[in-house]
């Protein structure tokens, strides 16, 4: 089993880009975890200031982390994510696929427990 996380700041949140940016730029240093889970805890607390005082929280190089969160690579990654999303008609988050089929939105475990027990049948 592999698990991949994929960017998708939905365009109705004026804040989640910067959001993404800021996890993103925490993975440059091995923090991408961590940093996701300091802005679901905080979710009043989207901007700058915040993200740099979450940075100084796990350790990591705050200068770095502030130039790679202007980076244009950052940028691009998080940019590549709603570009692959858009090109799979994917609308909304949070989205699974598993063994290339979709589950869309917030699912209860038996959900998940069933095409996952498929999937095993099938294979």
């Amino acid at each position: 089993m592999r698990f991949v996380y994929k960017h998708y700041p939905l365009s109705i949140h004026p804040l989640a880009p910067g959001a993404h940016a800021a996890a993103a730029a925490a993975q440059r240093q091995g923090k991408f975890w961590e940093m996701y889970a300091l802005i679901f805890e905080n979710p009043q607390s989207l901007d700058r200031a915040s993200y740099v005082a979450h940075a100084q929280k796990l350790g990591l190089d705050t200068a770095q982390f502030e130039k790679d969160l202007d980076s244009p690579e950052v940028k691009q990654a998080v940019d590549a994510d709603v570009a692959l999303a858009e090109e799979l008609q994917i609308r909304g988050t949070p989205g699974f696929f598993i063994n290339g089929r979709f589950l869309s939105g917030a699912q209860p475990y038996a959900a998940f427990k069933s095409v996952i027990d498929e999937e095993l049948e099938r294979n």
